[in-house]
């Protein structure tokens, strides 16, 4: 498990794009080829294209990249939206994304913002988002939208 000192949030900066991009690829590959839409250069395109410094956190592990998350204003504003939450292979299964979207959650339960995201059909990342309080809301072939309404502990902060 991963204590809270062997990990950080730092800001996401502009040169992250391309280690990020190459971390979504490789974290996604599976499950994108499973589903019939892998394409080696769409998979990173589509961060390039979507990266935004200010809502990405790099995830680092003794001063290394073990991942990243964004969390940005949604549509409505009234809201964040949860995406481009990747953590490298080797730090998967032994706590650190749950210890990170703990943070994260009780930073949106704290302002009392309605957290959404998009999970792939079928990924074992969704097992991690119910834990955490999200429910299903709509899906598609591909993809299942996810939310998470504020946490009541938060009206007590």
């Amino acid at each position: 498990m991963y204590g809270e000192s062997n990990w950080v949030l730092r800001p996401g900066r502009p040169e992250d794009v391309e280690p990020i991009a190459e971390l979504r690829a490789e974290v996604m590959r599976e499950d994108l080829v499973r589903l019939g839409r892998y394409d080696e250069h769409r998979v990173r395109q589509r961060l390039r294209d979507g990266f935004s410094p200010a809502h990405t956190s790099v995830i680092e592990r003794d001063g290394a990249l073990a991942g990243c998350v964004t969390m940005r204003p949604d549509e409505d504003g009234d809201g964040l939206y949860l995406e481009h939450f990747y953590l490298a292979p080797g730090t998967q299964g032994r706590g650190l994304g749950t210890a990170v979207l703990r943070e994260l959650l009780d930073r949106a339960d704290a302002d009392g913002a309605t957290v959404r995201l998009v999970v792939l059909q079928g990924s074992a990342a969704r097992r991690l988002y119910e834990r955490e309080g999200f429910r299903f809301e709509s899906e598609d072939p591909v993809d299942v939208l996810m939310v998470r309404t504020p946490s009541p502990r938060a009206a007590g902060r």
